[in-house]
C-alpha cells in the first residue's frame, strides 16, 4: 500500500496529512501528537477516525497544519484523516459518517463591513 495523501480544512485551518500503515505514531508539523496538541480534547479529536473505524495503532500520520487557532487545527486533522481512511476502504465511509467526521464544518468568521465597528456591531447613534 502507498502512502495517501489528503487535506482538511476548519476554519482558517488546513491540514496536509500523508497516511501510511504502521505503528501508530502521529506527527504533526514534526511533533509527536502529544507535544503538539498538549490538550486532551484536541488529541482526542485526532484519533476520533482511527477509534470509529476501529484501526487504532494501524497508520502512521504525518500533518503539516498552518493558520487558525489550535482547535481549528485538531479538526482539520481529523477532517484529514477521515477522507484518507474513506480513499484507503470505502467501507470506512459508513462508520465516519455516522459520527459526523466526514462533513466539512463550513462556518467562518463574518467579514467586517463599511460603516460599523465589526461584523454586526455598528457605531454608536445619536439622535440629537
Amino acid at each position: 500500500m502507498e502512502i495517501i495523501n489528503t487535506s482538511g480544512r476548519r476554519k482558517t485551518s488546513v491540514a496536509r496529512v500523508y497516511l501510511s500503515p504502521g505503528k501508530g505514531n502521529v506527527t504533526v508539523n514534526n511533533k509527536p501528537l502529544n507535544t503538539f496538541f498538549c490538550v486532551g480534547a484536541h488529541q482526542i479529536a485526532v484519533n476520533k477516525p482511527f477509534e470509529a473505524t476501529e484501526t487504532l495503532g494501524s497508520f502512521d500520520v504525518i500533518a503539516n497544519v498552518k493558520g487558525g487557532g489550535i482547535m481549528g487545527q485538531a479538526h482539520a486533522v481529523s477532517l484529514a484523516i477521515s477522507k484518507a481512511l474513506v480513499a484507503l476502504n470505502e467501507e470506512n465511509r459508513r462508520p465516519l459518517r455516522e459520527k459526523g467526521l466526514l462533513t466539512r464544518d463550513s462556518r467562518m468568521v463574518e467579514r467586517k463591513k463599511p460603516g460599523q465597528k465589526k461584523a454586526r456591531k455598528k457605531f454608536q447613534f445619536s439622535k440629537r
